[in-house]
């Protein structure tokens, strides 16, 4: 700690800021690493690993009906912010794909006086109705499948938040991987690797070069699962990008369907030498509100995923960066892919009500808390997340085709 202070203060006197990170240890690729280049310049670690599988026998085609879910909803926005959801097909759907924590839509806005006051007799007649400020009407159908180890098509995505690293996915990594899954693990910008010199690389719009490992890995079949809200907020861009490739999302304390927009009164508004000051303290602070318990253990887990363990330049700049008005309550609920939500009870950076109204403006959705776990459920309740992931990715509707073909693949 005193070596950080002491550096830190030298950084001020010296008029640098330590800007740049080292790249870690040389890794064999035989680790499972490789180094992606996915701008002039801009390296991001990326762990990939991808089974041997023999040539199987062609298969035989499933039934265009199995898994299929449309999916209708006209969504109201009012021009002072209310949003009215009306899903035309709720009846239609089939029972799995309804969302266990559904609340009814908002209601439309008043046209007069607080929305839900009682009004004086007669004047319902006389009230204005109040046009709406956007209507969009999502029309689509869904084919929804089971996705399994032995699918050569299915591709699992694993994001850290901002200030960790791949390793906080140690033990989905290790899961998935002896299930015969492709995963992929890739660390953001200045996340064990080398950070470069400029903020814009930082900032939610330039970290786009998640896109570029997605482009470059992916399947028919993709899953990605997310951790913290800037990664969750990045995984719903893809899943909006590239509707036909994303099959399902999965965001572990995500938080609620907010645009991002970073905060003027941040402690990581400070100059990148005052934060290098504080970093022990920020990691002692993260050791608290990130984890249920504050024991050897969970010291020990932070150190082993490498967590909030960034310069403080690419600290302050990732989170000054995020920076992201498109991302509210309307551009949530045209999101027609399965979400499964994971929420640790204990989480002090997310509150529990965050990803209740996620749930409830999203269309498909269902929301899982574990009563032990906090904002690092991954690594303190591995086999808890692990089960619960792979039970919503061998999920599928419950359609008659489903029931009536058995496992066609």
């Amino acid at each position: 700690m005193l070596t950080s202070i002491t550096d830190g203060f030298l950084c001020c006197l010296l008029g640098k800021t330590p800007n740049a990170v080292g790249p870690l240890d040389s890794v064999e690729s035989s680790d499972g690493f490789t180094f992606l280049e996915v701008k002039p310049g801009r390296i991001l670690r990326v762990h990939h690993s991808a089974p041997e599988r023999p040539a199987p026998p062609e298969p035989p085609a499933p039934s265009p009906e199995r898994g299929a879910v449309r999916c209708q909803r006209r969504i109201t926005l009012y021009r002072n912010g209310q949003l009215l959801i009306e899903n035309l097909a709720e009846a239609s759907r089939p029972d799995g794909a309804r969302s266990p924590r559904r609340r009814p839509p908002c209601p439309p806005p008043e046209a007069d006086g607080e929305p839900g006051a009682p009004e004086p007799a007669g004047s319902a007649a006389k009230r204005r109705k109040r046009k709406p400020k956007r209507v969009v009407t999502v029309d689509c159908k869904k084919r929804i499948t089971s996705c399994k180890g032995t699918h050569g098509d299915v591709v699992l995505f694993f994001i850290h938040g901002v200030g960790g690293s791949l390793g906080i996915w140690k033990e989905q990594l290790e899961f998935f991987s002896k299930l015969g899954y492709e995963v992929v693990a890739p660390d953001l910008a200045g996340h064990g690797c080398i950070a470069p010199p400029v903020a814009a690389a930082y900032t939610f719009y330039g970290g786009r070069g998640l896109r570029a490992v997605f482009q470059a890995i992916r399947q028919e079949r993709n899953i990605l699962i997310g951790a913290s809200t800037a990664v969750v907020s990045f995984c719903t861009f893809l899943a909006h990008e590239y509707p036909e490739l994303v099959h399902k999302v999965i965001m572990i304390n995500g938080g609620g369907p907010t645009a991002l927009e970073p905060s003027l009164c941040s402690i990581f508004n400070l100059p990148p030498c005052v934060l290098h000051c504080l970093s022990p303290c920020l990691a002692w602070s993260f050791l608290k509100a990130g984890f249920a318990r504050q024991g050897a253990k969970e010291k020990q887990l932070l150190k082993e995923g490498n967590a909030f363990n960034v310069s403080s330049f690419v600290l302050r700049a990732t989170m000054s960066g995020q920076y992201w008005p498109e991302g509210d309550e309307l551009y949530h609920a045209e999101l027609a892919v399965p979400v499964l939500l994971v929420h640790g009870m204990h989480d002090k950076f997310v509150p529990i009500e965050e990803d209740q109204r996620m749930a409830e403006i999203l269309l498909i959705a269902f929301l899982k808390v574990i009563d032990e776990g906090s904002h690092m459920v991954m690594l303190e309740c591995p086999d808890t997340v692990n089960t619960l992931l792979h039970e919503f990715v061998l999920w599928e509707p419950d359609t008659p085709a489903a029931r009536g073909d058995g496992d066609a693949k």
